[in-house]
């Protein structure tokens, strides 16, 4: 009797029972039901997985790919550890989970305990998608909150690039999926900073100051919600929204072509199924918008200088004026290396320069954010040249940003991804925008990471890069010429938010 020829995965893969029929599953990433189900039959001695994993799927990510990337993890792993985010609330899956985990464990239960130790978590979407989980772990309030992975389905895909996942729509096949899987078996811990946004406003005497996401929805962006009348943050007479980020906040015209990209995509979802035609059309809405002939196309007033004051605060402690050159069109608060499709606009800077100017290496986990500005999309072109990189305008632990009545009647804002359109005063009103350090979240990283922290072992190895630049940062004025936090209460998307139009 001829037998067949082994599966180069066949070492992998064990017989379970589920729902009374035999699933062929992962055995080093799989979970039983008892541990995901509460009320689920223990059904006795189980391996312990080198790697348990709870899998997050924008379904609607990529065209067609998340739904494709669904139904390949809910084929190889327990169907019931795999979830589509636009069915399952990331919050609530979770809180069951770790609410059942606590029960197990204080009935005896070790294997649960080995569960919990080892889970890790993928989310399969956009930067939007990814940042959302991040907040929904942060808001878990774990001692050690289980460290993350990203799978490439947006279109800029900056969080997965900084953390070495690449930015390229990936193949949903089981030997590519299996490859992931092992690829997260392998990746190493890193912790990032988070960062919390306050946006606070007098309720003014006429309009609204509400942010408008694309298409004018109100609060369809995960990133704010306006606090209870009952959270120690709000002020009698203010509107007080908070919210968070872990890549970018971003102002300015970058951001107001993102939101043209959303709100196209918002009108014509069946145009955009693959990856390369929506970088093609962010590209083509950057021309129309005006953003490579700014100068001549947009008037002064959009000037991040006469739009807003701005304030930050090292270190030391105390609030100091940040002055924003008249050309400045767009600014940038970055917490990761990679920005409209992995691009870096901080650089590499030189380091006797660095110090003279009271900077320091870029990290992802020192409590420092990097503030980079840009006259133009012409400008944002010098990231493709080596050691390119915007203008460099401070690295801070807190930044506010003050606006009046006068510029302009609003501006446009993005975090992760995300972009609105913010109405700003149209009487004596002020709107003030800070960010401040929250705490950190754990991601996992691989070898060919782009992120660097303050405590790599290895400097010389090929993920930390300590090449510098030599061009100098100067830009001057004539140049023209030239405690809840994150998704289950402050990220959550309301039910009405269609998730197939997160990036």
């Amino acid at each position: 009797m001829k037998h067949k020829p082994r599966n180069k995965f066949s070492s992998c893969w064990e017989i379970t029972m589920g729902d009374g029929n035999s699933i062929r599953t992962l055995k080093e990433f799989s979970i039983p039901d008892y541990i995901l189900l509460p009320g689920a039959e223990n059904r006795g001695v189980y391996h312990v997985p080198a790697c348990p994993v709870v899998v997050f799927i924008n379904s609607k990510s990529g065209g067609q790919l998340g739904g494709e990337l669904f139904v390949t993890y809910s084929s190889i792993l327990n169907k019931n550890q795999v979830f589509d985010l636009g069915v399952h609330a990331p919050d609530k899956v979770l809180h069951q989970l770790y609410a059942n985990l606590a029960k197990l464990m204080h009935n005896g239960d070790n294997f649960a305990a080995e569960i919990q130790n080892r889970l890790r978590i993928i989310v399969a979407g956009g930067d939007g998608t990814a940042s959302w989980l991040l907040g929904v772990v942060s808001d878990l309030k774990l001692p050690h909150p289980p460290p993350i992975a990203t799978v490439p389905l947006g279109t800029g895909n900056n969080l997965p690039f900084a953390f070495g996942w690449g930015k390229k729509n990936p193949t949903t096949d089981i030997q590519s999926v299996v490859s992931f899987l092992n690829h997260v078996k392998a990746a190493k811990e890193m912790k990032i900073d988070s960062w919390h946004i306050i946006m606070r406003m007098k309720a003014p005497k006429e309009g609204s100051c509400d942010p408008i996401a694309p298409l004018e929805l109100p609060h369809a962006l995960h990133a704010f919600n306006r606090v209870s009348s009952s959270d120690k943050l709000n002020m009698e007479g203010y509107h007080t929204y908070r919210g968070g980020f872990w890549n970018y906040f971003s102002m300015g015209m970058d951001a107001q072509v993102s939101y043209a990209f959303h709100s196209e995509r918002k009108l014509h979802p069946e145009k955009f199924k693959n990856q390369l035609y929506n970088q093609s059309a962010y590209l083509k809405l950057g021309c129309t918008q005006g953003w490579f002939l700014s100068s001549l196309f947009q008037s002064s007033s959009r000037n991040i200088a006469q739009l807003t004051k701005v304030k930050i605060m090292k270190r030391q402690g105390q609030w100091e004026d940040l002055h924003i050159p008249r050309s400045i069109r767009s600014i940038v608060c970055l917490n990761l290396p990679s920005f409209s499709g992995g691009l870096n606009p901080w650089g590499k800077p030189n380091r006797k320069k660095s110090i003279y100017r009271d900077l320091t290496l870029p990290y992802v986990d020192d409590g420092l954010f990097e503030v980079v500005g840009f006259r133009d999309a012409w400008h944002g072109l010098v990231l493709f040249a080596p050691n390119g990189h915007g203008t460099r305008l401070a690295q801070a632990s807190k930044i506010r940003f003050e606006f009046h009545k006068g510029a302009a009647d609003y501006t446009f804002m993005r975090i992760d991804g995300e972009p609105w359109k913010q109405p700003l005063p149209k009487d004596d009103a002020t709107v003030v925008v800070e960010i401040s350090h929250h705490g950190q979240v754990s991601m996992l990283a691989t070898p060919l990471r782009h992120s660097k922290s303050m405590h790599d072992d290895d400097p010389s190895s090929p993920s930390v890069d300590h090449e510098e630049d030599d061009s100098s940062d100067e830009e001057d004025d004539s140049s023209e010429e030239r405690r809840k936090f994150g998704a289950a209460d402050t990220f959550k998307y309301p039910e009405e938010v269609d998730i197939a139009h997160l990036s």
